[in-house]
């Protein structure tokens, strides 16, 4: 397990997707915020599920995020879009209603970061936010991510078109926590 003040990343385990795919994909706001595309209710127990890591897919880790006092899962987090020829990669999390607000946001990022700069050896890893994303934004920029550009009118969510914040951190730039 890959560990931070508050929280430690996991591998999934089969019995994290029920409560997954409950609380998060369960949450129809935040799940069309932060996907991409369009909601949809999925089956439970379906192979089609978000949640359902593909330890043969290369380009993404998926982890469990749990509470290091305790072990209670709180998330997921994510490092996608990995790419080793241009050692960059994508930092994506996503934290339980009930876990909001409690600073697991920034260490969950602080832990991707230490994965992918020390871990794999990455050179760039970048954010993509909603603009009124405030938490993540917090916790990118807490971690030393650094604002490149809005795309405006760029993601379509919930009947309208909403900008996105790209950050990105350098290896170089990076100052892990002692």
């Amino acid at each position: 397990m890959l560990r931070g003040s508050k929280v430690g990343l996991r591998a999934r385990h089969e019995d994290d997707i029920p409560v997954l795919e409950a609380e998060l994909h369960g949450d129809v706001v935040t799940t069309s915020r932060a996907m991409g595309h369009p909601w949809r209710p999925i089956t439970p127990g379906s192979k089609d599920s978000q949640f359902v890591v593909d330890d043969t897919n290369q380009q993404n880790v998926h982890f469990s995020v749990v509470e290091l006092d305790g072990g209670a899962l709180v998330g997921t987090a994510t490092l996608w879009g990995i790419d080793t020829h241009n050692r960059s990669a994508h930092v994506g999390l996503g934290l339980l209603p009930s876990s909001r607000g409690r600073g697991y946001g920034t260490d969950v990022v602080a832990v991707l970061c230490h994965y992918g700069f020390v871990v794999r050896g990455l050179q760039r890893l970048q954010v993509e936010t909603l603009a009124d994303n405030a938490a993540m934004l917090r916790s990118a920029e807490r971690n030393g991510f650094v604002r490149e550009g809005v795309l405006r009118s760029s993601a379509w969510v919930m009947g309208e078109f909403l900008d996105q914040v790209l950050l990105g951190l350098l290896a170089q730039e990076w100052k892990p926590e002692p």
